[in-house]
């Protein structure tokens, strides 16, 4: 499910009182900027313009106190509705005397089964985080990027280690040569516009960087690159880094523009699936009340009430079916993550079983060979096949003709994409599948092979250079073969010596990666019986199925 709405999560270490009435004059400031009246407000609804309302509610009691405004717009009757709520809550006695300010941004669209429009940042959010002194745990929550000086590193990184982090951290770095300040200005900056509130946000200068890097061995970001540090960072795990996504010089400088709508796609993302503080969650829902007014008659009053109670319950009946429509994708994305851990798992008992039939076979041959008297061959250290991984996905596709088996017929500016989000290990996999398709190509060329490419991976043949077969899919589900949108995205080129289309059905492909909404995939055709070529028809983010 793609981001839609927005939201901001922030603490302050001002009281409630102080940060309400600060919340209260940028509310006002941000209304009066639209064009709109927000003289009057008060409890209940009050109409600020022809086609825009500001809803306010508060209580405080023993449990605390918060004050709440909504302000819904509808400019006309197909544009649907813009709602934006400002909520400020006292904070639990596990705060330790924290406020919190919540703001949320939705768009309610007219019509059933229309898609919601995504929202930005408002610029009332850019306006709080100023005023307000925001933090999310022990990171500040600013407006514009600030600089990670040398000195500043260790802070940082305790900052990313930080286990009540909700925020992602978003780190630039500077390239060589080029002055940090320019470069912030100029590049940062605009990459940036749209994480203000969604993420904390950091440039790292040049003097600063090697030691930060050293200090994250697994986790480095540099060369003008930017890097996305999720919650809950393992500094020491190699594995982990594959949870926070880097996103290079090429493709900032590339596509500015698409650049940073990618870079604020997952922190707004995290944002819309993050439990709420239990402060903000204990908040009941707010049940909006028409304020009486005096219209004369009784009559004139109650037909009055009725076109405002009648108003309320249309407001309730799309904000319902907003919700079931956002379950309905939740499910499917539940759906989607247990296909997903049921694969891992099986690659993982597969992949078991690998290791543990190497080590039968290392240990039988160091007895075979200490028999034979040869003791210090036996202990010796194996050298590695020496293999060269390409650094990038560009690289890889400026590599391919070292695999005479192997044609790429596919988009390579998709496939260059993953370097955005792309860590070593995608890079790692997509080489090997195709170092292990050259492979059998060849030896289908040979006479040496039989079969297709998943038979040849569990075969002893492909010990040379192996794959592991639980990644290898050879067709796809028969929903996705006979729809025709699914099996049209897999109708990818061929030279028309292949096919007198010009393509083919490619239903069987390599899983590169997982647990991750790219999960990138290579499809392919196995043309080896006629022309000797495996053709890659696509290298890039996993294509629709039945649960995207």
């Amino acid at each position: 499910m793609e981001p839609r709405g927005y939201r901001m999560v922030v603490s302050t270490e001002l009281n409630y009182v102080k940060a309400c009435g600060i919340a209260e004059r940028q509310l006002i400031a941000w209304i009066r900027g639209k064009g709109y009246d927000p003289s009057g407000l008060d409890q209940g609804r009050t109409e600020i313009a022809p086609h825009a309302t500001l809803d306010r509610d508060s209580e405080s009691g023993r449990k605390g106190a918060y004050s709440r405004w909504r302000m819904r717009e509808t400019r006309s009757a197909t544009s649907g509705t813009w709602q934006s709520t400002l909520i400020v809550r006292s904070g639990l006695e596990e705060d330790k005397g924290r406020t919190w300010v919540q703001v949320d941004i939705e768009h309610q669209p007219a019509r059933e089964g229309d898609v919601p429009i995504r929202a930005n940042t408002p610029n009332i959010v850019r306006s709080l985080l100023d005023t307000l002194e925001a933090r999310d745990a022990l990171a500040d929550v600013t407006a514009a990027p600030v600089f990670i000086e040398a000195e500043d590193v260790d802070e940082a990184i305790e900052e990313l280690c930080d286990s009540n982090r909700r925020m992602p951290v978003v780190i630039a770095t500077v390239p060589y040569g080029k002055d940090p300040d320019d470069w912030s200005q100029s590049v940062v900056e605009p990459l940036f516009r749209y994480l203000h509130g969604l993420a904390v946000l950091y440039v790292l200068t040049p003097e600063a960087q090697s030691k930060f890097n050293a200090a994250l061995e697994y986790h480095p970001v540099f060369g003008g690159g930017v890097r996305t540090y999720l919650p809950g960072l393992d500094p020491a795990w190699k594995p982990d880094a594959q949870r926070h996504p880097v996103m290079s010089r090429r493709t900032i400088e590339g596509a500015p523009g698409r650049a940073a709508s990618t870079l604020a796609a997952l922190p707004q993302r995290l944002s819309s699936r993050q439990p709420l503080p239990a402060a903000l969650a204990g908040i009941p829902r707010q049940r909006t009340r028409p304020r009486a007014t005096p219209v004369g008659t009784d009559i004139a009053q109650l037909r009055s009430d009725n076109a405002a109670l009648t108003s309320l319950l249309d407001e309730a009946e799309r904000a319902e079916a907003i919700r079931v429509s956002e379950i309905n994708e939740l499910y499917a994305e539940l759906a989607k993550a247990d296909q997903a851990s049921n694969e891992l798992r099986g690659e993982n008992e597969e992949l078991y079983d690998k290791v543990q039939e190497s080590q039968r076979l290392i240990r039988f041959l160091r007895e075979q060979l200490q028999e034979a008297g040869q003791f210090a061959i036996a202990h010796t250290p194996a050298v590695a096949t020496n293999i060269t991984y390409p650094t990038t996905f560009s690289e890889l596709l400026d590599r391919l003709d070292e695999l005479p088996g192997i044609a790429f017929t596919g988009s390579r500016k998709i496939t260059q994409s993953l370097d955005s989000q792309s860590v070593d290990n995608w890079l790692y996999v997509a080489w090997d599948g195709l170092l292990a398709l050259d492979h059998f190509a060849r030896s289908s060329a040979d006479g040496a092979g039989s079969g297709d490419f998943l038979s040849w991976c569990k075969s002893e043949t492909s010990s040379a250079l192996p794959f592991p077969a639980a990644k290898v899919a050879m067709r796809e589900s028969d929903t996705v073969a006979r729809k025709p949108k699914l099996r049209s995205e897999r109708m990818l080129p061929v030279p028309k010596a292949v096919h007198p289309d010009g393509r083919v059905f490619m239903q069987a492909h390599l899983k590169i990666g997982g647990g991750n909404t790219i999960a990138p995939r290579l499809h392919f055709y196995d043309d080896c019986p006629r022309s000797g070529m495996v053709y890659v028809g696509y290298l890039g983010p996993h294509l629709r199925n039945t649960l995207t």
